[in-house]
């Protein structure tokens, strides 16, 4: 049994946590009081969920068994692989980095689940850079059979073997690429999002159309405004605000109407409302 640490315990650390329950201890690092207390339920409903969709799987009790929640850094337990997950904001990814390699094993491998932060500038802050590494889980990850893999320049073969044979131990497929601001998924999907958001402030199409479109022309599972809501707009516009400042490219600057979106607090499926939700009332920003 592997000794895991999650750093952050939002939707994305929970999902990653009950992931590597499957195959070791894990201890969730979470400062935030009520982050913490919602963790051991959002695990326990991800592991219904599974067990309901995939018809098989470790019942919920014994996933949460192995899994500690903890707001101290001196109970990681000195993990030998840690996966990072909190917001994709530089400053806060900067401090919990160099705060758990001090308290992780030595050679601990980390990590990060960026989705657009370049690997290579996540290694510049760790004393070994060699051991960091970009694990790009999809939302839900518990639900999602691929992780996309950023290898940095400076990431060993050592700490690339290990990320993959944790990932295939876990149920994953790796899909190995190279780095830089987004890697493939996101470079792509941001920018598709973006003008998607764009089409409709336009007047284009409707929300429902957009993705109908994309869903029966491309054979899409879900179109790029639905995927939005799903993975949570907030996300989206972090996303793209890394990706305009790491490229410079000013079609990564949000669309108006997803900048609008996220200021009046609809975020997606986490909220209730997002692309998808219709107007309240006459003059109501929010898309039909």
């Amino acid at each position: 049994m592997g000794n895991y640490a999650v750093l952050g315990g939002g939707t994305m650390g929970c999902g990653v946590a009950q992931c590597l329950a499957a195959v070791g201890q894990v201890v969730v690092y979470e400062p935030a009081a009520a982050a913490r207390g919602a963790g051991p339920g959002r695990v326990r409903d991800g592991v219904r969920l599974a067990r309901m969709l995939r018809r098989t799987g470790p019942a919920p009790d014994e996933v949460l068994d192995r899994i500690r929640w903890t707001d101290r850094w001196e109970q990681l337990d000195a993990p030998e692989f840690v996966v990072e997950c909190v917001p994709e904001r530089l400053p806060l990814k900067e401090k919990v980095l160099r705060a758990a390699e001090e308290h992780s094993a030595p050679g601990a491998v980390f990590a990060s689940c960026t989705s657009a932060i370049p690997v290579d500038h996540l290694a510049g802050w760790l004393g070994d850079p060699g051991r960091m590494i970009g694990t790009h889980f999809m939302n839900p990850a518990p639900l999602k059979d691929a992780v996309e893999v950023a290898r940095g320049p400076r990431t060993t073969e050592e700490t690339l073997r290990r990320t993959t044979e944790l990932l295939t131990r876990i149920g994953k497929k790796a899909i190995v690429v190279g780095d830089a601001p987004g890697f493939v998924s996101n470079r792509v999907l941001m920018l598709t999002v973006n003008e998607a958001a764009t089409v409709l402030h336009e007047g284009t199409a409707d929300a429902a159309t957009v993705d109908e479109v994309f869903r029966e022309c491309f054979g899409h599972r879900m179109g790029p405004l639905r995927t939005a809501d799903l993975i949570g707009l907030d996300t989206i516009v972090d996303t793209l605000l890394v990706l305009l400042e790491f490229t410079g490219d000013p079609r990564f600057r949000p669309s108006p109407l997803l900048a609008e979106l996220v200021a009046a607090g609809h975020l997606g499926e986490k909220t209730g409302r997002g692309f998808h939700r219709p107007r309240v009332h006459e003059g109501d920003s929010a898309p039909a």
